[in-house]
């Protein structure tokens, strides 16, 4: 009868608007959830029959809802390095557990990016989920693998050992007075009995420099400068002898040795001049050059002298003034502990140390799939593969149409609370005008009842 279908409509339209007064209760309650998709409502008309127009049976209606999950959120500034926004397509993959995790713990995929360090140092987020990412090797590289997912670490970003760097490269501006006196020395000069680095002859000019080792450890490296002609300096490169096992022809700490030639017109002649253009200290143990003494413990280490002009500037000189250093560029440094951590856009994570040194850990991946609207949500506000998702994919971000991650913000809530409070007023009329259709309904059947009387 067409006015059982009418209170069944009436009953259906009460259904549906109550499930929509959910929909956007959730949205509401979201509204400041970071990453949060809001829920869309739409109705579909219910299956009616009709019998050549003259009677009609109501089907009433059905909601259907869905996370509208291509809808950007604001991003929204955050003081936090490891808070992450990802702009453009893309989930973070997390899981419940970090490294303890099992085949029960499932892959998950979420747009809120508060991560923070836990107690063990790894990144988790508010609802409790770990990030996770690829390592990066030793040598920089990353084993990407778009749909591995076992290829994928927890990102744990505390107790990363500290970290030094050794002298790798030595460049100098100073002057060399053309007008200073030949020294008396050298008449008796001898470069390996006789020399600067024993100590037996003063050199006329001489720069002490800082260098530090594969440990961090620092050492005095002195260049000596001996005037022995017109133009011509001797020159030797040496560390303390008790630091220095002499070796490859040299003595006494010497390191390298040889002459600088300049022009008449005060520039290095590199052409002419003698002196090494690198100096290698072996780890103990080793021949063929100097070698460190046994109670260093170091590595072997070379060292790149830059005498010569760099873009045609500063170097060394040969010009009557007095002899000065300008300036001198050694690199390396000593020991430093982690100091933070920072993730470029990218989506490289990487350890900061106290020493100026920067070491990345971990890249993080985005997930993108062919259908983002089948992904299931779950509690803390992840989701879930489902079925007529497709393939997952995972890139580094900003590849291949994937989105780009941007550190020290979150991505807002896509939330309206003009539109959602307009659905609420829009839900109760019409939840209110099913319900009048089930009493309009019951009055009918009532008169119909009547009738027999």
């Amino acid at each position: 009868m067409s006015i059982t279908s009418a209170m069944l409509a009436g009953a259906a339209g009460m259904r549906a608007n109550s499930s929509t007064l959910s929909a956007i209760s959730d949205n509401i309650a979201n509204v400041n959830t970071v990453g949060y998709k809001r829920i869309r409502t739409d109705f579909t008309a219910a299956l009616s029959s009709q019998n050549q127009l003259t009677t009609h049976s109501a089907g009433g209606v059905l909601s259907n809802h869905s996370h509208m999950m291509f809808e950007q959120g604001s991003p929204v500034a955050s003081s936090v390095s490891t808070h992450l926004a990802i702009q453009g397509p893309g989930f973070f993959v997390v899981r419940s557990r970090s490294d303890d995790a099992g085949p029960s713990d499932p892959y998950l995929y979420s747009r809120a990016g508060q991560f923070k360090p836990d107690e063990d140092g790894y990144l988790r987020s508010v609802s409790g989920h770990y990030l996770h990412g690829w390592r990066v090797q030793d040598d920089g590289t990353v084993t990407a693998n778009p749909t591995d997912l076992a290829a994928l670490e927890p990102i744990q970003v505390a107790g990363i050992a500290g970290n030094a760097e050794a002298s790798t490269r030595l460049s100098i501006s100073a002057n060399l007075q053309s007008s200073q006196a030949i020294s008396p020395a050298a008449g008796t000069y001898n470069v390996d009995t006789n020399n600067m680095a024993s100590g037996a002859v003063t050199p006329d000019f001489e720069l002490p420099l800082q260098v530090y080792d594969s440990q961090g450890g620092l050492h005095t490296l002195t260049i000596g400068f001996l005037k022995t002609a017109a133009n011509t300096w001797a020159t030797e490169v040496y560390l303390p002898d008790s630091e220095v096992i002499a070796g490859g022809g040299l003595a006494n700490g010497q390191l390298g040795r040889g002459n600088l030639v300049f022009t008449a017109f005060g520039q290095l002649d590199t052409g002419a001049s003698t002196l090494p253009t690198a100096v290698t200290i072996n780890a103990n143990g080793t021949a063929g050059a100097p070698q460190w003494e046994a109670d260093q413990g170091v590595a072997t280490q070379t060292v790149q002298l830059q005498f010569g002009p760099i873009n045609g500037q500063g170097g060394l000189t040969s010009f009557d003034a007095p002899s000065v250093l300008g300036t001198s560029t050694v690199n390396g440094t000593p020991f430093g502990a982690l100091a933070s951590v920072d993730v470029n856009d990218e989506g490289f994570v990487t350890a900061i140390f106290t020493n100026g040194l920067t070491r990345q850990m971990y890249q993080i991946p985005l997930a993108t799939f062919p259908n983002y609207d089948a992904l299931a949500p779950t509690d803390g506000g992840v989701f879930r593969l489902a079925p007529g998702t497709g393939q997952l994919a995972m890139r580094a971000a900003g590849a291949a149409g994937t989105g780009e991650i941007t550190a020290r913000a979150l991505e807002g809530s896509t939330v309206d609370l003009a539109e959602e409070f307009s659905n609420l007023i829009l839900t109760q009329r019409a939840y209110s005008a099913s319900s009048k259709i089930i009493t309009t309904a019951d009055e009918m059947l009532d008169e119909l009842i009547r009738l027999k009387r």
